[in-house]
């Protein structure tokens, strides 16, 4: 039904318009009687088979939502019922931001893939924080933090400081978004010397806390192996629980649009298909480097649910999706845990 009825519809319209609707929409079936049980019908697959332990915390399935469908923690609770066992908001940054100029978000349908260059786009700690106070469920929830668009490399780290001191009583684990490549000079962070910093600082908060939770750090495609071997021995050194794999990726290759197409679009990041074979690549990587103790979240370009097994296969012990629940539809999650059932 999703697929040839509502999604032509929604797809008439442009993208951060359908993505506003769908938010407000979420909202208000949040606080009709009996909507959240219907949904749990329709999409939830309860088996103690797909439960699994992962740094520390039960996952009732392997399948979450991604960050940036969420960003303000604002429909996590329904997102739930639709059979995610996780979901990821933000990304979050201390003070509020408007984003880049619009229009900053792109579907390439023949590629079922999507360009945004959204640029951190939130309304900052407080919002997130006040709708996390209102959690009900047992829903695993993941804080996904980065920095303001204004704040210089060098005082950064005081941005994520905040984030996750902020956060950190009304979330279950953090990521370490330093590998989004729709702000400006984020990805300086990634280098040795500055991520070293950064990741030593909070686990130095992290650890003066009673109870620590999980930090994980999200990575870009674009890293080369060397790269990934230099971060893996960060995440070695400052003791992380795991990393996140991948973020979207600034590549155009195997497209099926025409160059002109293209540049017509402008920057941004590339998700959904055309990032599939990537993400399976470094997943596998830095599964075999690891000898598969470093619990990996496997996302970019599942579509379906063998795509999720190939990831699952390669070394992730849990995947998100995003790009693939928009063209997909909530459905996608049930077939992916039918299918590992299976």
């Amino acid at each position: 039904m999703y697929k040839y009825f509502i999604r032509p519809i929604l797809f008439l319209f442009q993208p951060e318009t359908v993505h506003h609707f769908l938010i407000n929409f979420l909202k208000v079936l949040n606080i009709i009687p009996f909507t959240k049980a219907l949904f749990r019908v329709f999409f939830m697959t309860e088996n103690k088979q797909l439960k699994r332990t992962v740094f520390g915390l039960e996952f009732q399935n392997p399948v979450g939502l991604a960050a940036g469908f969420d960003k303000n923690a604002e429909v996590y609770e329904v997102l739930g019922n639709f059979g995610f066992s996780f979901v990821e908001i933000g990304t979050v940054t201390p003070l509020g931001l408007a984003g880049n100029p619009k229009p900053r978000l792109f579907r390439l349908k023949k590629d079922k893939a999507i360009i945004n260059r959204m640029g951190f786009n939130n309304r900052g700690l407080v919002s997130a924080v006040t709708n996390l106070k209102k959690r009900k469920s047992k829903l695993i929830i993941g804080g996904n933090i980065g920095k303001n668009t204004l704040t210089p490399n060098e005082k950064a780290n005081e941005d994520y400081y905040r984030c996750f001191n902020n956060l950190f009583p009304y979330v279950d684990y953090f990521t370490v978004n330093v590998s989004c490549p729709n702000i400006s000079d984020l990805h300086e962070l990634q280098d040795k010397d500055a991520l070293l910093e950064l990741l030593e600082g909070i686990q130095n908060l992290n650890h003066r806390k009673t109870k620590p939770k999980p930090v994980l750090l999200k990575i870009s495609p674009d890293l080369n192996f060397s790269q990934i071997d230099d971060t893996l021995k960060i995440i070695k050194q400052t003791e992380l629980d795991g990393i996140v794999a991948v973020n979207t990726t600034t590549s155009r290759t195997n497209l099926s649009y025409s160059e002109k197409e293209i540049s017509k679009i402008g920057n941004g990041g590339l998700s959904g298909l055309p990032l599939k074979e990537r993400s399976t690549e470094i997943i596998r990587y830095i599964s075999e480097k690891t000898n598969g103790k470093l619990p990996i979240i496997g996302v970019g370009g599942i579509m379906n649910p063998e795509d999720a097994l190939k990831k699952l296969e390669a070394g992730a012990s849990l995947v998100q999706i995003y790009t693939g629940f928009i063209y997909e539809g909530p459905s996608l999650v049930k077939k992916i845990n039918k299918r590992l059932l299976k």
